[in-house]
């Protein structure tokens, strides 16, 4: 859907919008809002909103405080969950300094610079389906976090042994009004572990779904007295939670990782993309798996990766998995992103990176001559 100004303006009167919330994210990937009421939108898409930029993580110092936000008109939507009088609406937005250039520290403008990268090498598209899994928990007499789950539940079980059968629709439902796809939602193998998979979209777009989805889950689980998070491994001795990230690079409308003369379908692009993940995935760990926890849930055992390797069909040991590929969509390579990682910090990484050892030069990323990486069993 594309909207102008007047259209935001509009959709704003009528659908009896009174807040507006200008989204953007730190540098750690968590989610910032500036609220507006209605009687701003008119100076808000015209970028006229700022705000102290010397009070975000990462951002600017303190002489360098004026920032401003330039919201993408496409991104309007309402918060199904808020009352249906006086609503609630977001704008998802880029940071800018009072040049007008874009924030070079913006998460979202580095995913950007990313996709326009891939473009310039003739890509057409960097698609990118997430699952993303998580924890509901229990909350005590105070309404603080537990790690009590009351749930007896297993992998694809339901209910009675899935006490959160129910949140999980609501979030489900809910996300559909916003405009996602959902593809599937099931109850993960730890008690209390849950995935719930939205349809793959361009990078860009993915990345901010990711964004919304984690704060609807997080809203509903507290509104039902639950509270969800994204912790890799907040309980010893089960499943830890990860994200596996289906990617695919498209070339002349078709899938530029496929070949159907290959005995697994992958094309040279797909294995020197492998080969450049795995010469580079220690550094990009650093953004994908940012804190200590991330490292305990990549243990033997647990159906996360705790290998370098990539394999056609083990989904568990290898850090990248290629089980096939066809011409309209992706293989799906999974990989150790844990839930807490920012998406417009760590989806750029594959094309910034990958090139460096693969697809700017396909003989010289290789790891393993002719026949590209050799994957693991």
């Amino acid at each position: 859907m594309s909207y102008s100004k007047e259209d935001i303006i509009r959709m704003v009167k009528e659908e009896d919008v009174e807040f507006i919330r200008l989204q953007f994210t730190d540098i750690f990937g968590q989610l910032k809002n500036v609220a507006i009421t209605a009687s701003q939108i008119e100076k808000a898409v015209n970028d006229q909103v700022m705000f102290d930029g010397s009070s975000i993580e990462g951002f600017v110092r303190i002489d360098e405080s004026d920032q401003y936000l330039y919201p993408d008109l496409d991104s309007f939507a309402i918060f199904p969950w808020r009352p249906s009088h006086g609503r609630v609406a977001r704008l998802i937005c880029d940071v800018h300094d009072p040049d007008g250039k874009p924030f070079v520290g913006d998460p979202r403008h580095v995913l950007k610079r990313a996709l326009k990268r891939a473009e310039e090498m003739g890509f057409d598209a960097f698609n990118v389906g997430p699952e993303a899994e998580f924890f509901l928990f229990q909350t005590d007499d105070e309404g603080k976090p537990t790690t009590r789950t009351n749930d007896e539940a297993g992998y694809f079980d339901l209910g009675p042994l899935d006490h959160g059968e129910g949140t999980r629709r609501e979030i489900c439902m809910a996300l559909e009004q916003m405009g996602f796809e959902i593809e599937a939602s099931h109850h993960e193998v730890a008690q209390g572990q849950h995935e719930i998979d939205f349809k793959y979209a361009d990078a860009l777009r993915t990345a901010d779904n990711i964004m919304t989805f984690k704060l609807a889950v997080k809203t509903l689980a507290q509104k039902n007295g639950l509270h969800a998070t994204f912790m890799p491994k907040p309980i010893f001795g089960i499943n830890g939670s990860g994200m596996h990230t289906n990617m695919s690079l498209f070339q002349g409308g078709k899938n530029a990782f496929y070949d159907p003369d290959d005995p697994k379908g992958l094309s040279k692009e797909a294995y020197s993309f492998i080969a450049g993940l795995l010469a580079h995935v220690k550094g990009m760990a650093a953004v994908t798996n940012p804190l200590v926890n991330s490292y305990k849930r990549l243990v033997p055992g647990y159906e996360a990766p705790c290998y370098l390797a990539w394999s056609a069909s083990n989904r568990s040991a290898a850090l990248l998995s290629a089980p096939a590929a066809d011409a309209a969509g992706p293989p799906h390579p999974g990989d150790s992103r844990a839930g807490l990682c920012g998406p417009r910090a760590a989806l750029p990484l594959p094309v910034w990176l990958s090139p460096a050892r693969g697809l700017s030069d396909p003989g010289g990323g290789r790891r393993t001559g002719a026949a590209g990486p050799r994957p693991a069993p």
